[in-house]
Protein backbone atom coordinates (compact mmCIF):
# COMPACT_ATOMS: atom_id res chain seq x y z
CA UNK A 1 0.00 0.00 0.00
CA UNK A 2 1.35 3.47 -0.74
CA UNK A 3 1.07 6.46 0.38
CA UNK A 4 0.58 9.95 -1.73
CA UNK A 5 1.61 13.25 0.81
CA UNK A 6 -0.26 15.54 -1.72
CA UNK A 7 -3.78 13.36 -1.04
CA UNK A 8 -3.60 14.76 2.91
CA UNK A 9 -5.93 18.12 3.21
CA UNK A 10 -5.60 18.78 6.50
CA UNK A 11 -3.35 17.98 9.67
CA UNK A 12 -5.50 17.94 13.00
CA UNK A 13 -3.93 18.32 16.74
CA UNK A 14 -6.99 16.47 18.03
CA UNK A 15 -6.18 15.97 21.53
CA UNK A 16 -3.75 15.22 24.41
CA UNK A 17 -4.44 13.33 27.60
CA UNK A 18 -2.67 13.07 30.78
CA UNK A 19 -2.99 10.23 33.29
CA UNK A 20 -1.64 11.53 36.72
CA UNK A 21 -1.70 7.55 38.63
CA UNK A 22 0.50 6.62 35.56
CA UNK A 23 2.20 9.88 34.27
CA UNK A 24 1.36 8.93 31.11
CA UNK A 25 1.01 11.01 28.54
CA UNK A 26 -0.78 10.94 25.24
CA UNK A 27 -0.76 13.38 21.87
CA UNK A 28 -3.18 12.46 19.46
CA UNK A 29 -2.99 14.20 15.60
CA UNK A 30 -4.89 12.79 12.16
CA UNK A 31 -4.16 13.82 8.15
CA UNK A 32 -8.02 14.20 7.44
CA UNK A 33 -10.29 11.68 9.38
CA UNK A 34 -8.22 8.51 7.60
CA UNK A 35 -4.66 8.57 9.56
CA UNK A 36 -4.45 8.87 13.15
CA UNK A 37 -1.56 9.19 15.32
CA UNK A 38 -0.30 8.63 18.75
CA UNK A 39 2.70 9.80 20.34
CA UNK A 40 3.50 8.68 24.11
CA UNK A 41 5.39 10.33 26.80
CA UNK A 42 6.01 8.78 30.22
CA UNK A 43 6.93 11.16 33.26
CA UNK A 44 7.80 8.42 36.53
CA UNK A 45 8.41 9.24 40.13
CA UNK A 46 5.96 12.30 40.04
CA UNK A 47 4.89 13.73 43.23
CA UNK A 48 0.56 13.06 43.59
CA UNK A 49 -1.85 14.02 44.30
CA UNK A 50 -1.69 17.06 41.77
CA UNK A 51 -3.57 19.76 43.20
CA UNK A 52 -5.22 22.33 41.16
CA UNK A 53 -3.41 24.87 40.81
CA UNK A 54 -0.37 22.40 39.55
CA UNK A 55 -2.59 20.55 36.79
CA UNK A 56 -4.05 23.85 35.32
CA UNK A 57 -0.23 25.18 34.96
CA UNK A 58 0.25 21.54 33.58
CA UNK A 59 -2.32 21.82 30.93
CA UNK A 60 -1.20 25.13 29.66
CA UNK A 61 2.20 23.52 28.83
CA UNK A 62 1.11 20.32 27.91
CA UNK A 63 -1.16 22.33 25.16
CA UNK A 64 1.76 23.88 23.70
CA UNK A 65 4.27 20.55 23.61
CA UNK A 66 1.11 18.94 21.65
CA UNK A 67 1.66 21.88 19.32
CA UNK A 68 5.39 21.75 19.25
CA UNK A 69 5.62 17.86 18.96
CA UNK A 70 3.52 17.56 16.16
CA UNK A 71 5.70 18.91 13.74
CA UNK A 72 7.24 15.32 13.79
CA UNK A 73 3.49 14.46 12.25
CA UNK A 74 3.03 17.24 10.02
CA UNK A 75 6.31 16.75 8.29
CA UNK A 76 4.70 13.48 6.82
CA UNK A 77 2.61 14.92 4.68
CA UNK A 78 3.23 19.01 5.08
CA UNK A 79 -0.91 19.56 3.64
CA UNK A 80 -1.95 23.14 3.11
CA UNK A 81 -4.65 23.39 6.24
CA UNK A 82 -3.83 23.08 10.03
CA UNK A 83 -6.33 22.51 12.50
CA UNK A 84 -6.21 23.18 15.76
CA UNK A 85 -9.06 21.15 17.22
CA UNK A 86 -7.95 21.39 21.38
CA UNK A 87 -8.45 25.69 21.70
CA UNK A 88 -7.11 28.43 20.02
CA UNK A 89 -4.00 30.06 20.11
CA UNK A 90 -2.45 33.76 20.05
CA UNK A 91 -1.13 35.45 17.19
CA UNK A 92 2.11 35.58 18.80
CA UNK A 93 2.20 32.02 19.53
CA UNK A 94 1.44 31.13 16.07
CA UNK A 95 4.14 33.43 14.56
CA UNK A 96 6.41 30.83 17.13
CA UNK A 97 4.96 28.14 15.45
CA UNK A 98 5.52 29.10 12.16
CA UNK A 99 9.09 30.30 12.76
CA UNK A 100 9.90 27.00 14.26
CA UNK A 101 8.44 24.88 11.70
CA UNK A 102 9.85 26.38 8.35
CA UNK A 103 13.51 26.86 10.59
CA UNK A 104 13.35 23.68 11.89
CA UNK A 105 12.23 22.07 9.06
CA UNK A 106 14.86 23.80 6.73
CA UNK A 107 17.75 20.81 6.31
CA UNK A 108 14.07 18.50 5.76
CA UNK A 109 12.81 20.24 2.68
CA UNK A 110 16.36 21.16 1.26
CA UNK A 111 16.62 17.14 1.55
CA UNK A 112 13.11 16.20 0.14
CA UNK A 113 13.74 19.48 -2.85
CA UNK A 114 10.87 21.27 -1.13
CA UNK A 115 10.05 24.96 -0.40
CA UNK A 116 7.99 25.57 2.67
CA UNK A 117 8.01 29.55 2.61
CA UNK A 118 4.41 30.85 2.94
CA UNK A 119 2.89 27.35 3.65
CA UNK A 120 2.50 27.05 6.93
CA UNK A 121 0.24 28.95 8.44
CA UNK A 122 -0.76 28.36 11.93
CA UNK A 123 -4.52 29.03 12.93
CA UNK A 124 -4.98 31.96 15.81
CA UNK A 125 -7.47 34.10 17.50
CA UNK A 126 -7.51 38.05 17.87
CA UNK A 127 -7.27 38.24 22.27
CA UNK A 128 -5.46 38.11 24.67
CA UNK A 129 -3.74 34.58 26.19
CA UNK A 130 -6.51 33.58 28.99
CA UNK A 131 -5.47 34.70 32.55
CA UNK A 132 -4.78 32.56 35.04
CA UNK A 133 -3.12 31.51 38.01
CA UNK A 134 0.32 32.02 38.72
CA UNK A 135 2.12 28.71 39.40
CA UNK A 136 5.42 28.66 41.64
CA UNK A 137 8.55 26.51 40.47
CA UNK A 138 10.85 25.88 43.42
CA UNK A 139 14.54 27.28 43.00
CA UNK A 140 16.29 24.26 41.35
CA UNK A 141 19.03 23.75 38.51
CA UNK A 142 18.50 21.41 35.66
CA UNK A 143 21.21 19.90 33.25
CA UNK A 144 20.14 17.89 30.47
CA UNK A 145 21.95 15.66 29.11
CA UNK A 146 23.16 13.09 25.25
CA UNK A 147 26.05 11.90 26.73
CA UNK A 148 28.33 13.76 25.45
CA UNK A 149 31.32 16.35 25.93
CA UNK A 150 29.01 19.37 26.10
CA UNK A 151 26.76 18.09 28.51
CA UNK A 152 30.11 17.15 30.43
CA UNK A 153 31.69 20.72 30.64
CA UNK A 154 28.47 22.17 31.63
CA UNK A 155 28.47 19.27 35.03
CA UNK A 156 31.63 19.85 35.50
CA UNK A 157 31.50 23.53 35.31
CA UNK A 158 28.28 23.54 37.99
CA UNK A 159 30.02 21.54 40.10
CA UNK A 160 33.18 23.97 40.61
CA UNK A 161 30.72 26.43 41.28
CA UNK A 162 29.26 24.57 43.88
CA UNK A 163 26.12 24.83 42.38
CA UNK A 164 23.15 22.33 43.43
CA UNK A 165 21.53 20.43 40.97
CA UNK A 166 20.27 17.39 38.88
CA UNK A 167 20.32 15.44 35.43
CA UNK A 168 17.55 14.95 32.68
CA UNK A 169 16.94 13.38 29.28
CA UNK A 170 14.83 12.25 27.20
CA UNK A 171 15.10 8.27 27.19
CA UNK A 172 18.24 6.56 28.82
CA UNK A 173 20.59 4.89 26.82
CA UNK A 174 23.52 3.13 27.60
CA UNK A 175 25.99 6.53 26.75
CA UNK A 176 23.93 8.37 29.24
CA UNK A 177 23.44 5.82 31.84
CA UNK A 178 27.21 6.08 32.18
CA UNK A 179 27.84 9.45 32.25
CA UNK A 180 25.05 10.18 34.98
CA UNK A 181 26.90 7.38 36.18
CA UNK A 182 30.43 8.79 36.33
CA UNK A 183 29.01 12.04 37.65
CA UNK A 184 27.22 10.54 40.80
CA UNK A 185 24.11 13.26 40.33
CA UNK A 186 20.70 12.22 40.38
CA UNK A 187 19.04 11.79 37.00
CA UNK A 188 15.83 12.57 35.60
CA UNK A 189 14.99 10.46 32.49
CA UNK A 190 11.32 10.67 30.88
CA UNK A 191 10.58 8.24 27.78
CA UNK A 192 9.21 9.20 24.54
CA UNK A 193 7.56 6.95 22.31
CA UNK A 194 7.05 7.83 18.84
CA UNK A 195 3.79 6.73 17.24
CA UNK A 196 4.12 3.28 15.15
CA UNK A 197 1.36 4.96 12.66
CA UNK A 198 4.36 7.22 11.86
CA UNK A 199 6.63 4.86 10.89
CA UNK A 200 4.37 2.57 9.30
CA UNK A 201 3.40 5.89 6.83
CA UNK A 202 7.52 6.45 6.20
CA UNK A 203 7.46 3.11 4.92
CA UNK A 204 4.86 3.88 2.16
CA UNK A 205 5.82 6.69 0.92
CA UNK A 206 5.43 9.72 3.65
CA UNK A 207 8.14 12.66 3.51
CA UNK A 208 10.94 11.74 6.20
CA UNK A 209 13.93 13.72 7.44
CA UNK A 210 15.22 16.02 10.21
CA UNK A 211 12.99 17.18 12.52
CA UNK A 212 14.11 19.87 15.46
CA UNK A 213 14.32 17.65 18.65
CA UNK A 214 15.52 20.24 21.09
CA UNK A 215 12.61 22.07 20.63
CA UNK A 216 10.31 19.12 21.31
CA UNK A 217 12.73 18.49 24.46
CA UNK A 218 12.44 21.88 25.42
CA UNK A 219 8.64 22.05 25.98
CA UNK A 220 9.37 18.58 27.62
CA UNK A 221 11.60 20.35 30.42
CA UNK A 222 9.10 23.10 30.94
CA UNK A 223 6.39 20.05 31.31
CA UNK A 224 8.97 19.01 33.89
CA UNK A 225 9.49 21.59 35.95
CA UNK A 226 6.18 21.53 37.39
CA UNK A 227 6.37 17.97 37.85
CA UNK A 228 9.42 17.33 39.44
CA UNK A 229 10.01 20.90 40.60
CA UNK A 230 12.80 23.26 39.26
CA UNK A 231 12.90 27.01 37.84
CA UNK A 232 16.48 26.55 35.77
CA UNK A 233 17.15 24.54 32.62
CA UNK A 234 21.14 24.73 32.07
CA UNK A 235 21.61 23.60 28.55
CA UNK A 236 25.21 23.03 26.78
CA UNK A 237 24.54 24.62 23.29
CA UNK A 238 27.74 26.08 21.93
CA UNK A 239 28.17 28.94 19.61
CA UNK A 240 28.37 27.22 16.56
CA UNK A 241 24.71 25.90 16.91
CA UNK A 242 24.32 29.35 15.66
CA UNK A 243 25.91 29.21 12.00
CA UNK A 244 23.84 27.53 9.70
CA UNK A 245 25.23 24.95 7.26
CA UNK A 246 24.52 26.68 3.61
CA UNK A 247 22.26 29.11 2.27
CA UNK A 248 19.31 27.81 -0.75
CA UNK A 249 17.24 30.16 -2.74
CA UNK A 250 18.27 33.16 -0.62
CA UNK A 251 16.95 31.05 2.75
CA UNK A 252 19.82 29.77 5.73
CA UNK A 253 19.58 26.17 6.57
CA UNK A 254 20.51 25.25 9.89
CA UNK A 255 20.85 21.42 11.27
CA UNK A 256 20.76 22.82 14.57
CA UNK A 257 18.13 25.67 14.50
CA UNK A 258 16.50 24.38 17.46
CA UNK A 259 19.92 24.60 19.42
CA UNK A 260 20.60 28.46 18.08
CA UNK A 261 20.41 31.50 20.12
CA UNK A 262 17.35 32.50 17.58
CA UNK A 263 15.83 29.74 19.28
CA UNK A 264 16.89 29.95 22.53
CA UNK A 265 15.46 33.90 22.33
CA UNK A 266 12.20 32.88 20.70
CA UNK A 267 11.18 30.14 22.97
CA UNK A 268 12.27 31.99 26.07
CA UNK A 269 9.59 34.54 25.06
CA UNK A 270 7.22 31.57 24.84
CA UNK A 271 7.85 30.45 28.24
CA UNK A 272 7.53 34.04 30.12
CA UNK A 273 3.95 33.63 29.05
CA UNK A 274 3.48 29.99 29.79
CA UNK A 275 5.25 29.60 33.13
CA UNK A 276 7.11 33.42 34.05
CA UNK A 277 9.50 31.33 36.80
CA UNK A 278 10.85 29.26 34.11
CA UNK A 279 14.15 30.58 32.90
CA UNK A 280 15.82 28.13 30.06
CA UNK A 281 19.31 29.22 28.28
CA UNK A 282 22.52 27.41 27.58
CA UNK A 283 25.65 27.89 29.62
CA UNK A 284 28.06 26.87 27.09
CA UNK A 285 26.63 29.46 24.34
CA UNK A 286 29.88 32.09 24.61
CA UNK A 287 32.29 29.53 23.44
CA UNK A 288 33.87 27.73 20.42
CA UNK A 289 33.63 23.69 20.29
CA UNK A 290 37.42 23.41 20.42
CA UNK A 291 37.49 25.68 23.92
CA UNK A 292 34.92 23.56 25.01
CA UNK A 293 36.89 20.39 24.10
CA UNK A 294 39.92 21.70 25.39
CA UNK A 295 37.88 22.39 28.81
CA UNK A 296 36.73 18.40 28.47
CA UNK A 297 40.07 17.69 28.07
CA UNK A 298 40.58 17.64 31.72
CA UNK A 299 37.96 15.26 32.90
CA UNK A 300 39.93 12.07 32.15
CA UNK A 301 37.04 9.93 33.88
CA UNK A 302 34.26 10.45 31.40
CA UNK A 303 36.88 9.78 28.53
CA UNK A 304 35.83 6.53 27.99
CA UNK A 305 32.37 6.61 28.69
CA UNK A 306 31.71 9.33 26.60
CA UNK A 307 30.48 9.60 22.53
CA UNK A 308 28.71 12.09 20.27
CA UNK A 309 28.15 9.48 17.87
CA UNK A 310 24.64 9.23 16.66
CA UNK A 311 24.91 5.92 15.64
CA UNK A 312 24.45 4.67 19.72
CA UNK A 313 21.02 6.72 19.60
CA UNK A 314 19.46 4.55 16.54
CA UNK A 315 16.69 2.77 17.49
CA UNK A 316 17.70 0.53 14.00
CA UNK A 317 21.29 -0.11 15.30
CA UNK A 318 20.79 -0.59 18.74
CA UNK A 319 23.82 -3.02 19.50
CA UNK A 320 25.81 -3.09 16.64
CA UNK A 321 28.60 -0.88 18.00
CA UNK A 322 31.96 -2.19 19.13
CA UNK A 323 32.74 0.74 20.94
CA UNK A 324 31.03 4.68 21.64
CA UNK A 325 32.27 5.49 18.13
CA UNK A 326 31.41 4.49 14.48
CA UNK A 327 34.50 6.33 13.20
CA UNK A 328 33.06 6.88 9.87
CA UNK A 329 30.51 10.36 10.48
CA UNK A 330 30.84 13.84 10.53
CA UNK A 331 30.44 13.75 14.45
CA UNK A 332 33.46 11.28 14.92
CA UNK A 333 35.66 12.62 13.06
CA UNK A 334 35.03 16.24 13.93
CA UNK A 335 35.09 15.23 17.87
CA UNK A 336 37.96 13.29 17.14
CA UNK A 337 39.46 16.57 15.54
CA UNK A 338 38.89 19.12 18.02
CA UNK A 339 40.23 16.43 20.96
CA UNK A 340 43.16 16.10 19.38
CA UNK A 341 44.84 19.35 20.20
CA UNK A 342 44.47 19.29 23.40
CA UNK A 343 44.98 15.18 24.69
CA UNK A 344 48.13 12.84 24.56
CA UNK A 345 47.78 11.06 20.62
CA UNK A 346 47.92 7.43 22.79
CA UNK A 347 45.19 8.55 25.18
CA UNK A 348 43.03 9.65 22.31
CA UNK A 349 43.71 6.75 20.22
CA UNK A 350 42.61 4.70 23.00
CA UNK A 351 39.42 6.64 23.34
CA UNK A 352 38.52 5.52 19.59
CA UNK A 353 40.52 2.87 18.34
CA UNK A 354 41.60 4.33 15.46
CA UNK A 355 43.77 7.07 14.44
CA UNK A 356 41.46 9.15 11.60
CA UNK A 357 43.58 11.57 10.72
CA UNK A 358 46.08 8.71 8.78
CA UNK A 359 43.14 7.46 7.56
CA UNK A 360 42.75 8.72 3.45
CA UNK A 361 39.54 7.09 3.35
CA UNK A 362 38.23 9.77 5.80
CA UNK A 363 39.65 12.63 3.47
CA UNK A 364 36.39 13.67 1.51
CA UNK A 365 34.61 13.35 5.11
CA UNK A 366 37.23 16.06 6.74
CA UNK A 367 37.26 18.49 3.79
CA UNK A 368 33.38 18.85 4.50
CA UNK A 369 34.21 19.88 8.03
CA UNK A 370 36.37 22.47 6.79
CA UNK A 371 34.55 23.34 4.05
CA UNK A 372 36.60 22.83 1.33
CA UNK A 373 34.44 21.86 -1.91
CA UNK A 374 31.77 20.98 0.38
CA UNK A 375 28.99 22.42 2.80
CA UNK A 376 29.02 22.03 6.51
CA UNK A 377 27.58 18.16 7.24
CA UNK A 378 23.94 18.30 8.51
CA UNK A 379 24.97 17.21 11.74
CA UNK A 380 26.36 19.25 15.23
CA UNK A 381 29.80 20.23 14.55
CA UNK A 382 31.32 23.05 14.79
CA UNK A 383 31.89 25.86 12.58
CA UNK A 384 34.62 25.48 9.60
CA UNK A 385 37.00 28.24 10.90
CA UNK A 386 37.28 25.57 14.40
CA UNK A 387 38.11 22.85 12.38
CA UNK A 388 40.62 24.36 10.10
CA UNK A 389 42.13 25.68 13.34
CA UNK A 390 42.37 22.18 14.79
CA UNK A 391 43.82 21.40 11.45
CA UNK A 392 46.66 24.14 11.84
CA UNK A 393 47.47 23.54 15.56
CA UNK A 394 47.74 19.66 14.80
CA UNK A 395 50.27 20.86 12.24
CA UNK A 396 52.24 22.42 13.80
CA UNK A 397 52.45 19.38 16.33
CA UNK A 398 55.46 16.84 16.15
CA UNK A 399 53.19 14.11 17.28
CA UNK A 400 50.64 14.45 14.18
CA UNK A 401 51.89 16.90 11.52
CA UNK A 402 53.11 13.50 9.50
CA UNK A 403 49.43 11.80 9.60
CA UNK A 404 48.62 11.49 6.55
CA UNK A 405 45.56 14.22 6.48
CA UNK A 406 47.38 16.25 8.76
CA UNK A 407 50.48 16.44 6.35
CA UNK A 408 48.02 16.65 3.35
CA UNK A 409 46.70 19.53 5.17
CA UNK A 410 49.82 21.63 5.16
CA UNK A 411 50.80 21.13 1.49
CA UNK A 412 47.43 21.46 0.18
CA UNK A 413 45.12 23.57 2.12
CA UNK A 414 47.39 25.92 4.87
CA UNK A 415 49.41 27.92 2.29
CA UNK A 416 45.66 29.40 1.39
CA UNK A 417 45.25 30.73 4.72
CA UNK A 418 46.45 34.06 5.64
CA UNK A 419 47.09 35.17 9.10
CA UNK A 420 46.45 31.31 10.62
CA UNK A 421 48.06 32.18 14.42
CA UNK A 422 45.12 35.69 14.13
CA UNK A 423 42.74 32.59 13.54
CA UNK A 424 43.39 30.42 16.40
CA UNK A 425 43.48 33.70 18.75
CA UNK A 426 39.50 34.48 17.45
CA UNK A 427 38.43 30.74 17.96
CA UNK A 428 39.44 30.87 21.84
CA UNK A 429 37.76 34.46 22.45
CA UNK A 430 34.23 34.85 24.25
CA UNK A 431 31.41 35.39 22.27
CA UNK A 432 29.30 38.38 23.58
CA UNK A 433 26.25 36.71 21.89
CA UNK A 434 24.05 35.39 24.80
CA UNK A 435 21.80 35.02 27.69
CA UNK A 436 23.18 33.90 30.53
CA UNK A 437 22.16 35.42 33.90
CA UNK A 438 25.08 37.17 35.10
CA UNK A 439 25.64 34.75 38.03
CA UNK A 440 25.98 31.89 35.42
CA UNK A 441 28.09 33.86 33.32
CA UNK A 442 30.43 34.84 36.21
CA UNK A 443 30.89 30.98 37.22
CA UNK A 444 31.76 30.35 33.62
CA UNK A 445 34.02 32.86 33.60
CA UNK A 446 35.72 31.50 36.99
CA UNK A 447 35.45 28.36 35.73
CA UNK A 448 37.19 28.98 32.64
CA UNK A 449 40.07 30.95 34.25
CA UNK A 450 41.30 27.90 36.78
CA UNK A 451 41.31 25.49 33.93
CA UNK A 452 43.97 28.11 32.06
CA UNK A 453 46.23 27.59 34.52
CA UNK A 454 46.33 24.19 34.86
Amino acid sequence: MNFSPQSVKTFHFTKYEFNTLTGLLKLHYAFDNEWFFTEEMVFLGIDRPLPPVKRQALDRVFHHLHLVAGISYYKAALPQKISIDTRPISEKTAHFLNNLYLNGLGEFAYQNQLDLRGRIKFPFVAQPPDSYTHYPLPRQTIVPIGGGKDSIVTIETLKHAQEPFRLFSVGNPRIIQNVALVSGLPHISVQRRISPQLLELNKQGAFNGHVPISAIIAYILAASSILYGFDTVVMSNERSANVGNLHHDGFEINHQYSKSLQFEKDVSEEFADLLPEFRYFSLLRPLSELEITRLFSHFPKYHHVFSSCNRNYTHALPNTLQSNWCLNCPKCRFVFLALAPFLEKSHLLRIFGKNLLDDAAQQEGFDALIGYQAHKPFECVGETEESLVAFYLLSQHKDWKNDALIHRFQREILPHIKHPKHFVKSIFENSPHHQLPKEFEQLLKTFRQHYDRI
